[in-house]
């Protein structure tokens, strides 16, 4: 027998404190062995308020007395049992029965599950033979806040079919995606929520199977795979992980031993009103220990490089979504949920103590502070937050008609008053081209060539900024239709001239970004950002320098109507030429080709307090990238 699977005193208390870090071994079901004849299974659940509770499967005809479990003496509430004869890959349940009901539910700590709409557990091995040794051993580089991130976000069921309209495999998905992702430049790949869900339709945003990756595309070795695949040729792999809320199905978490066990029993804190879900009770210690458990399996079992929590303000706030009097007032009479608040604390201390070459990054939308900096200066932890008030602002912006941009000017410049207070990621995510709000081509205003233009200016405003970058799939290429996640992107598109020329454009963005320290190491440093000129409305233009920590610098002009704009004086702080390194409007990205012939000259002209000046030709809704080929400031 595997003594790591055996349940002692430190393990219970740990998993009492909500300390236990790797209660996936312990709990959940396990092949074993108990002798030369006695191959098996052990299970173990946590049912405290259960009155019996039984093993069913395909290995006892689902009998629901064949195979009963005990409860432990020491008050755990946790129920074991070894079951001869079930093995690696049959299908299974718990039988519970209380006081006035019963039900079967999958394990909360499955490593398996079959394919939806089935609902079974199954018993599952994790062996797999890693071959991604030399990434983890480096990977502290590519994952630093100071190198380059260039997020490509996926959906694995609608980024591409196979040839039939069908899912495709993780293994198969591994080697097509990572041959897109090196070709677009991306330096990492988010992946949306990968943990069983029962309704595909939410996206994985609504799990019940917290330990199974979804058998809709593989088993867990197959996911395996598409980790150790992307790291093998140099690509960061996130996943999207969802502590904040679960889906009501009768299989799954809710009402679990027919109480309240992983939810707060009051719907005022444990039902969430606008995701029509349940809403985990983060004071209860073994719910947290949970919760934090399964980050560090994914972090630690599929090598993950970091984990991007959903909705931390729903997470944050007792009134999220609720109106007067449908919530519940903290112990001090506030809206905080320090359970929550805590639990954040606590996984994040937990992750970067194991693993300090990851980061967890907050899809945290409001002005909560600190959310990036560490705990021990009263922070949340996270590495990253997402900044979705520039996102929000930059759209808002672009869908106005460039006549009209003059006077809401302050919608670019807002963000960099802020942009210091927390580690922020640039996000244009999957979130902004559904529910009719248009895919982001979509939402440029003008004619196609306009709108082409637009998107292009855009990406080139975006990855000039400082953040680091994340972009859903399909924008990169002008996708025109919302995203449908029954259907993959419409690679058609890119047999047009156009929208192959919008991929090259983001293809050498992230070339740009990746080569030139000066756009990616001082990202949250104020030393790596200063406006050149800011003031600009009535021609809507902005130029602002970007520096590394040696000095070298990059000057990044944005003009946001399609007027052309020439003799355009911009100041800088060295003279001799300066090589225009990317330009929007090139013919090459669909552009009307209009620019400054690959170079121009500073000359002795003070221009806005600094001592040189270049006389440029800012091209119709376009961005210009010029570094000094000095390589000085």
């Amino acid at each position: 027998m595997d003594a790591r699977r055996s349940l002692g005193d430190l393990d219970i208390y740990l998993f009492k404190q909500g300390r236990h870090t790797r209660l996936y071994e312990h709990f959940g079901a396990h092949p074993e062995s108990l002798g030369p004849d006695s191959a098996g299974t052990r299970f173990v659940v946590w049912a405290p308020n259960a009155a019996f509770v039984s093993v069913v499967g395909d290995f006892n005809g689902w009998d629901r007395t064949a195979a009963p479990m005990s409860l432990r003496a020491d008050s755990s509430g946790v129920w074991e049992c070894f079951v001869s004869g079930a093995t690696h890959g049959q299908r299974y349940k718990y039988y519970l029965s209380w006081p006035g009901g019963e039900a079967e539910r999958a394990d909360p700590f499955a490593l398996f599950s079959e394919e939806p709409p089935a609902t079974a557990s199954v018993i599952w091995d994790l062996q797999y033979e890693w071959g991604d040794g030399e990434w983890m051993a480096t990977r502290w580089r590519q994952n630093s806040l100071d190198s380059p991130w260039s997020v490509y976000e996926v959906h694995l069921g609608s980024w591409r079919r196979d040839e039939h309209g069908n899912f495709m495999n993780y293994r198969r998905m591994a080697h097509e995606l990572a041959d897109y992702v090196r070709d677009a430049g991306f330096t990492h790949v988010e992946i949306m929520p990968v943990a069983e869900h029962p309704f595909y339709g939410s996206w994985g945003y609504q799990s019940t199977g917290y330990f199974a990756p979804t058998s809709r595309y593989g088993c867990p070795q197959d996911f395996r795979y598409l980790v150790d695949h992307l790291h093998r040729q140099g690509i960061g792999v996130i996943l999207d992980w969802v502590p904040g809320h679960f889906p009501m199905d009768a299989h799954g978490l809710a009402n679990f031993d027919g109480t309240a066990l992983f939810e707060h029993a009051d719907p005022r804190q444990g039902f969430h009103p606008e995701w029509k879900s349940a809403i985990f009770n983060y004071d209860r210690y073994e719910v947290a220990g949970f919760l934090i458990c399964n980050a560090m399996y994914w972090v630690r079992e599929f090598h993950l490089d970091g984990l991007r929590v959903d909705g931390v303000a729903s997470m944050l706030y007792l009134d999220y979504s609720r109106e007067h009097g449908e919530w519940i007032p903290n112990r001090h009479g506030g809206r905080e949920n320090l359970g929550a608040i805590e639990l954040l604390r606590e996984l994040n201390k937990a992750v970067y103590e194991e693993f300090p070459d990851v980061q967890t990054i907050a899809e945290e939308s409001t002005s909560w502070p600190m959310v990036s900096k560490p705990v021990y200066l009263g922070g949340l932890g996270f590495g990253l937050k997402w900044n979705m008030g520039w996102m929000n602002d930059s759209l808002a912006y672009m869908e106005l008609d460039p006549i009209y941009r003059k006077f809401h000017h302050n919608l670019l410049t807002f963000a960099l008053w802020y942009a210091y207070a927390e580690n922020f990621v640039l996000p244009l995510s999957h979130d902004e081209v559904v529910y009719g709000k248009k895919s982001l081509i979509s939402k440029m205003p003008g004619d196609y060539w306009q709108q082409m233009a637009g998107l292009r200016t855009l990406f080139g405003y975006m990855y000039g900024l400082p953040g680091k970058k994340l972009l859903f799939m399909g924008a990169e290429f002008g996708q025109w239709g919302e995203w449908n996640h029954d259907q993959a992107l419409d690679w058609d598109l890119l047999r047009f001239p156009a929208h192959d020329g919008i991929r090259a454009w983001v293809r050498d963005l992230n070339r740009l970004y990746r080569e030139c320290a000066a756009l990616h190491e001082l990202d949250f440093d104020p030393a790596g950002f200063a406006w050149e000129n800011c003031h600009d409305s009535d021609q809507s233009v902005l130029s602002f320098f970007r520096r590394d920590s040696s000095g070298r610098s990059v000057l990044v002009v944005c003009n946001f109507t399609p007027v052309p704009r020439e003799n355009y004086a911009v100041g800088v702080g060295v003279d001799g030429p300066w090589r225009e390194a990317l330009n929007s409007d090139s013919e090459l990205y669909g552009g009307s080709g209009m620019g400054n012939m690959g170079r121009v000259r500073a000359e002795p002209i003070p221009v806005h307090g600094l001592p040189y000046s270049l006389n440029l030709v800012l091209p119709p809704l376009g961005v210009l990238y010029l570094l000094p080929e000095g390589g000085g400031a």
